[in-house]
């Protein structure tokens, strides 16, 4: 164990950790930023007490890692903020938020933290967390590999094990000395190879006679506010091409459903009646769905996994905008694209995210042609090329390392 800043005596007192030692309740502290992240953080947290039952844990996470067991002391609402002007102005909440898990790790002595993407929060909580002298994970690699590669130092010195993703990451990592594990995405072991349109729309009470198109303006605020309205008036574009296509939209969160809706309700009403709203669901929603339109993010993953094709739409704050190219190292940015090294599927970055070139891009792919058979075939070699256990592989990596350091029997 590092040596303890003097600042900071009370964290001498391991108590807590010896107690949780002996009775086998071993205590965790989790912080996801997203839903994407609480999908993680879910599987990991139901991984984990599969081995130790009376395990228990605290951080911030969303549903899905509330109902596995998490204590979360903010709403996971609270760090999903996009873009470097939306940060910096929700920088004081953000500080406040970090200084309360901090306060609350110093007076619980969790065995250790698991960061859940969020990289810029979970990080710099890792730091503190760290001179508390408590054992840290990142799951889910910060994109080191695409932009901003010095927070690899960051990494190496405040994050004890990082679980990664994909296998590249790991090549990556072992370059700069940093202790990694790929654990798969649990989205290419939970999501079936062959994908049943019927039985999504029975699911959804949808007629099965009738073609939809997805539409997932995001999950956060920002998104939905920069995307919503352009996605919104590519519709009539859209239905004179496909004048019988309706369009499901599935709304991350309660609050996102209300947005959503007032925006609805804008709309005129012919076109009102062709748009269904749910809430959550956006998984049966894409299966149903002969295509999709996204924001970009995991979604674009679990698509390419559903073998939908898709049109994925990035628009940043414009100083952000401004900025990112000069700063990122890549040439795509949604993952199948990362993944496949290719433009296997059609983005579409700020200015380009208009009405007209989103109907015109969609109208491509609900086509049928051979090329867009070819694009399923290699999502589907995507696809089997991801099938890991991987709640199962992320509790292994986490529990070895506590083992090894004497914090697990």
């Amino acid at each position: 164990m590092s040596r303890v800043d003097d600042r900071e005596p009370e964290v001498l007192d391991r108590t807590s950790i010896e107690v949780n030692l002996e009775e086998q309740t071993p205590l965790f502290m989790l912080v996801a930023g997203e839903l994407s992240g609480d999908l993680l953080g879910g599987g990991l947290i139901t991984s984990l007490k599969e081995s130790y039952p009376n395990a228990r844990f605290f951080g911030i996470g969303g549903p899905m890692m509330i109902e596995a067991g998490l204590e979360s002391i903010a709403p996971i609402e609270s760090l999903s903020i996009m873009g470097l002007v939306e940060v910096l102005k929700e920088l004081p909440k953000l500080l406040k938020i970090k200084a309360e898990l901090v306060t609350v790790a110093k007076e619980r002595r969790p065995l250790c933290f698991i960061g859940i993407d969020a990289p810029d929060f979970n990080l710099r909580l890792a730091k503190s967390l760290k001179a508390l002298d408590i054992t840290t994970f990142q799951y889910v690699s910060p994109s080191v590999w695409v932009w901003r590669e010095g927070r690899v130092k960051q990494i190496r010195k405040y994050i004890d094990r990082v679980l990664t993703l994909f296998p590249f990451e790991v090549d990556f990592y072992q370059k700069h000395q940093v202790d990694s594990i790929c654990v798969g995405h649990r989205l290419g072991g939970e999501i079936p190879l062959e994908i049943d349109r019927a039985s999504a729309k029975v699911a959804l009470d949808l007629p099965q006679e009738r073609e939809y198109l997805a539409i997932l303006p995001g999950s956060r605020r920002g998104e939905i506010n920069r995307l919503l309205p352009l996605f919104l008036e590519s519709i009539p574009l859209i239905l004179k091409r496909f004048p019988t296509l309706e369009f499901l939209i599935p709304a991350a969160t309660p609050k996102i459903y209300q947005m959503i809706q007032s925006a609805l309700w804008e709309l005129p009403f012919e076109l009102r009646e062709k748009v269904h709203l749910f809430q959550g669901r956006s998984r049966e929603i894409m299966s149903a769905s002969k295509g999709v339109l996204l924001a970009s993010g995991t979604a674009a993953l679990e698509a390419m996994l559903l073998k939908r094709l898709m049109v994925v739409c990035y628009r940043f704050n414009a100083i952000t905008a401004w900025l990112a190219p000069k700063i990122v190292k890549i040439s795509h940015f949604s993952l199948p694209n990362i993944l496949a090294k290719e433009p296997l599927v059609t983005e579409l970055f700020q200015q380009e995210v208009t009405p007209e070139r989103i109907a015109l891009e969609v109208g491509e792919i609900l086509k049928e042609s051979p090329e867009n058979s070819e694009k399923l075939a290699q999502f589907n070699e995507m696809h089997l090329s991801l099938r890991l256990d991987s709640d199962q592989v992320a509790k292994e990596a986490v529990i070895s390392l506590l083992k090894e350091r004497g914090l697990l029997l």
